[in-house]
């Protein structure tokens, strides 16, 4: 089944998807022309390649991402350091269920790839399930390991042909994204999935 995924920042880079490929890039109405039995997904913002995350083990093998039930001991956001390797310690299942959670943040802050080598089963796993593309780690990492790190790496422009993979940021334009973080993502895709929606 077709897919027309358009922005209303991007609207001459809407993506037409065909099962986990991308068929067609280009403006929303000559596609929507071309192709009028498509579904149709409008969002808000700038539709854009999706990000490359450069700390795939320290955010998935590193960090606990706690689970909502477990809010009361651990809090919400993710815990690092000696608390974190304590946990793991303590429960090793711990950390494929953390890693599975990891995923889905990382979904949420537009992120179609990863990069750094896991060396856990569990990270790999999530990772490959989710369909999270591994890339190369940059050379000079920007920083610490956050869900939106400081500078944000888009992966290169989409191609007809390539894997469906992209995402979706609400803000008019690239200055806002790097400016506010990839905290506005409301949507990403991988294989053509929308894997992750904004509520």
């Amino acid at each position: 089944m077709l897919t027309l995924h358009a922005a209303d920042a991007s609207p001459e880079t809407s993506v037409l998807v065909d099962g986990a490929r991308i068929a067609a890039v280009g403006p929303y109405e000559e596609l929507a022309a071309a192709h009028p039995g498509a579904r149709a997904r409008r969002w808000p913002g700038l539709l854009l390649p999706g990000l490359l995350n450069p700390y795939g083990p320290e955010l998935l093998e590193q960090t606990y991402h706690p689970d909502p039930r477990e809010a009361d001991a651990y809090g919400t956001e993710p815990v690092t350091g000696e608390r974190a390797r304590a946990l793991f310690r303590a429960d090793p299942a711990r950390l494929g269920a953390s890693a599975r959670r990891g995923v889905q943040r990382l979904l949420a802050h537009g992120t179609v790839a990863v990069a750094g080598e896991l060396r856990s089963r569990a990270a790999q796993d999530a990772v490959r399930r989710a369909g999270l593309a591994i890339g190369r780690r940059p050379d000079g990492l920007p920083g610490p390991p956050s869900l939106s790190p400081v500078p944000l790496v888009l992966l290169p422009r989409l191609t007809v042909g390539a894997p469906a993979r992209f995402a979706v940021f609400d803000v008019p334009d690239t200055a806002t994204l790097v400016r506010r973080g990839a905290g506005t993502c409301v949507a990403t895709v991988l294989g053509g999935r929308l894997v992750y929606r904004a509520r």
